[in-house]
């Protein structure tokens, strides 16, 4: 590639990098979360709707609902693990009876 210049990225004026670094880190985690909510709301599809047992479906709704506000709100992915593990032992626990 020809050389037209200096590089000019680091000295541009408005360039913010500590502020697209936060933008990135912000997407990482909504996507990390949206994507635990999405496998929650399909386990809860699938325990209801699959296997047939809408009254234990209802809670994993709950609780993916649940685990998505609490992770949003606190800035941690822990909620959305715990929200998943325990979507997915009601799920093992339905398909296994």
């Amino acid at each position: 590639m020809a050389d037209h210049g200096p590089v000019e990225y680091a000295t541009a004026t408005g360039n913010d990098y500590p502020a697209h670094e936060q933008t990135y880190e912000s997407f990482i985690k909504y996507s990390f979360d949206g994507t635990i909510h999405v496998i929650n709301l399909l386990l809860a599809l699938t325990v209801g709707g699959v296997l047939g047992h809408w009254l234990t479906a209802i809670p994993v709704f709950l609780i993916a609902i649940l685990g998505l506000v609490v992770a949003l709100g606190s800035g941690s992915k822990t909620p959305s693990y715990v929200a998943f593990i325990l979507s997915f032992l009601i799920f093992g626990f339905t398909a296994l009876s």
